[in-house]
């Protein structure tokens, strides 16, 4: 494990710690008899179907985002398969669940092996498809915020709508900042790497890199109906996430998790926000925000938020790993490896060029 490794794993534990212990002081009357009640109710029917169609509409969301990298892939492989796509995917997604952030390059560093194409482009198309994931999330979340009725009846309705445009702002920025990447690319990285060539570590060579790649992920947007199947797919797939974070908090029958679908994207957002805070196998930020913002904002009880947080983690990021390890197996294909390899492409796409 190298140097810069070991401390984004200290610094996100110290993070999950802190977290914690804050969490710990306000549950010092924590009722676990009620806890274990609640969470051992949910393998009994009909609690267990709700469960059962949350991860299936989880698997689908899976598919989608297969399907977004075929779109992504036809200027050059026109003939790329969604269901190719899927396996790479999914054994993805598992790395990241299993290894926290190290296992985030599996899935292109494995969809460029199997389409045979260099890592180099499919880190591209990685960071284009994080645009649309925002964007996509924003739409849906503008939706809720100002034309849905549920979400006006919370206490915090008016803050939301703030940090709801601070969102939309930011999508805004990204999608500015990546129309002037389209169009200037080239200048920019070539500017960038003479303002900071003198720096250390090749600076300016590695963010001129990065510049030149997300322009060619860009330009696998190569007309607007692409670009329209692309927003498409995106808002489809975190809508129908977005369903499964319902099916899970109903999951419960319990009035106190009835929450409507519009109000659930909070929680959606909240779980992302925590997402940044992740140790490899336990998860831990994601957890702890979503569960802080079903007892603080929709004010479910202590115990009965803890377990429906728990659970929302297991189904909508863990859910994955039983099919992803059996496809990783069938290929014969270590997780700890693929991270390895994906992190010595990077390395060795972004060191700077001898002499």
């Amino acid at each position: 494990m190298d140097k810069k490794r070991i401390l984004l794993y200290t610094l996100a534990f110290a993070a999950f710690a802190i977290l914690v212990y804050m969490q710990f002081r306000t549950w010092r009357h924590f009722d676990w008899a009620t806890f274990w009640k609640e969470s051992g109710n949910l393998g009994r029917p009909p609690h267990i179907f709700h469960l059962f169609h949350a991860v299936a509409l989880i698997y689908v969301a899976y598919f989608m985002r297969a399907l977004r990298w075929k779109i992504f892939l036809r200027p050059v492989r026109p003939k790329a398969s969604t269901w190719k796509l899927v396996g790479p995917t999914m054994i993805g997604f598992t790395g990241l669940a299993l290894l926290g952030r190290p296992g985030e390059l599996i899935r292109p560093y494995l969809i460029a092996r199997k389409e045979k194409l260099t890592f180099s482009s499919q880190l591209a198309v990685w960071a284009v498809e994080r645009i649309f994931d925002i964007g996509a999330f924003t739409i849906l979340l503008v939706l809720a915020a100002f034309f849905a009725t549920a979400p006006k009846r919370l206490a915090y309705h008016r803050s939301f709508q703030e940090a709801w445009l601070i969102f939309l702002a930011l999508s805004v920025g990204l999608i500015i900042g990546a129309l002037a990447v389209s169009r200037s690319g080239e200048a920019l990285a070539s500017w960038v790497e003479r303002r900071f060539a003198h720096l250390a570590s090749g600076l300016g060579h590695r963010i001129a890199l990065r510049i030149r790649e997300f322009r060619g992920g860009l330009d696998t947007i190569h007309n607007a109906w692409s670009f329209a199947m692309l927003a498409v797919v995106s808002v489809a797939m975190w809508a129908t996430i977005a369903v499964a974070y319902k099916e899970v908090t109903h999951s419960y029958h319990n009035e106190d998790l009835e929450i409507p679908q519009s109000q659930v994207l909070l929680l959606m957002g909240s779980s992302m926000v925590g997402s940044v805070i992740q140790l490899p196998g336990v998860g831990g930020g994601s957890q702890l925000a979503t569960i802080a913002a079903l007892e603080h904002i929709f004010d479910v009880p202590k115990e009965l938020a803890a377990s429906c947080g728990i659970m929302l983690w297991l189904v909508t990021f863990v859910g994955v790993i039983p099919i992803g390890l059996l496809l990783a197996h069938r290929e014969q294909l270590s997780l700890r490896k693929l991270s390895a390899e994906s992190h010595q492409k990077e390395e060795e796409a972004v060191s700077p060029p001898a002499g």
